[in-house]
């Protein structure tokens, strides 16, 4: 069985490396990305002081962290209207960092909101731009000031030292108890992406914090959160120790379904709030994210696994409208609505990564 199995794998594997730069549609992808993103930009729910918006994490971060991957494949020299008006946002935010007001100000949301939304945005500021700089190759002055507003709120002490307040408003799987976890990894993803910043002596410190935080922590992290985790320690020297990596490999790997796709509802312990029942078909979200994070992060022998989940990911693009769906953990939603569209805007990022990344192997 076992051999048979691996056969499998491998016919997969090749089919799927000589049509990966076919059969998907990267233009329809990235018209999908920037209407969405200039969709949320422009929705006064998002909007901010001084005529910002904030990074959503279902919209704008898997956004900015995609968009910028399908610029090769479309031969494509500058940011898209859409990534250039987040990234001036986020720059201008970066700038008035200490004008302007937090996401989720205490007085109108309650406490810790200012403190949630702070670390928060610190996190996200820094992996916008420390993506937008791994592009270009070469460090920012912007990159600069959002890690100095970073490492400034990182805990020294308690059981979040090393880590980030991180915004809680009981939303599965970016804003809940377990989401403090997340957002580190997320910092540890910026930090192997950001040129210099790894490597300098002033971090070492702030690093070995980081490092201390997602290792002790990893055990009971629900493995949508363990799969950022390995994404992280691709770029990222010594965050994990090899029999750590392939521990998380594993326990991924276990959770592939036979069609070659995840289900984010098995990655993690989640009950809906309505009692609706959650779906268990593989989806855009877990899949797209999963095979990334074994590419960046894995072992050799996650390679099957992985090309059979892009063999997925080729075959579940919706090519009327360029996404990749997926659905809410939190409350059934109506999935035409722009709100029912969030957990979707998410999934097509992560596919982008997985399969641009694909064809560059």
């Amino acid at each position: 069985m076992k051999a048979s199995r691996a056969l499998v794998f491998a016919l997969l594997c090749a089919s799927s490396t000589a049509a990966a730069q076919t059969s998907w549609d990267a233009r329809a992808a990235a018209a999908y990305l920037d209407a969405r993103q200039t969709w949320w930009s422009s929705w006064q729910t998002a909007a901010r002081d001084h005529q910002t918006a904030c990074v959503s994490c279902h919209t704008a971060l898997p956004f900015a962290l995609a968009r910028p991957a399908l610029r090769g494949a479309l031969h494509e020299d500058e940011p898209s209207t859409a990534e250039r008006k987040m990234l001036d946002d986020v720059i201008k935010r970066v700038a008035l960092w200490k004008d302007v007001e937090p996401f989720y100000p205490d007085q109108t949301r309650g406490l810790p909101k200012t403190s949630e939304s702070r670390g928060t945005e610190s996190v996200l500021n820094a992996i916008v731009l420390a993506t937008r700089d791994a592009h270009a190759g070469r460090p920012s002055d912007e990159a600069g000031a959002a890690f100095d507003n970073m490492w400034a709120l990182q805990f020294r002490n308690g059981d979040l030292a090393g880590g980030w307040a991180w915004l809680n408003f009981h939303n599965e799987p970016w804003e809940a108890n377990d989401s403090p976890y997340f957002g580190a990894a997320l910092a540890a993803i910026a930090i192997g992406r950001e040129p210099g910043v790894a490597s300098a002596a002033e971090n070492q410190e702030r690093i070995k914090r980081l490092r201390e935080y997602l290792r002790k922590g990893m055990a009971t992290q629900p493995l949508v959160n363990r799969a950022m985790l390995l994404w992280a320690s691709g770029g990222l020297a010594d965050l994990l120790a090899a029999d750590e990596r392939q521990a998380i490999v594993d326990a991924l790997c276990a959770k592939q379904n036979a069609d070659g796709g995840w289900s984010l509802s098995s990655l993690g312990q989640y009950k809906r709030g309505d009692n609706t029942p959650l779906d268990t078909a593989s989806d855009g979200y877990a899949t797209g994210l999963v095979a990334y994070a074994l590419q960046r992060g894995g072992s050799d022998a996650a390679d099957a696994r992985v090309s059979h989940a892009i063999v997925w990911l080729e075959q579940h693009q919706d090519r009327t409208t360029g996404n990749w769906s997926a659905s809410s953990l939190n409350k059934q939603r109506d999935p035409t609505t722009d709100i029912g569209k969030f957990m979707s805007d998410a999934a097509t990022a992560y596919a982008v990564l997985a399969l641009t990344s694909a064809a560059k192997r």
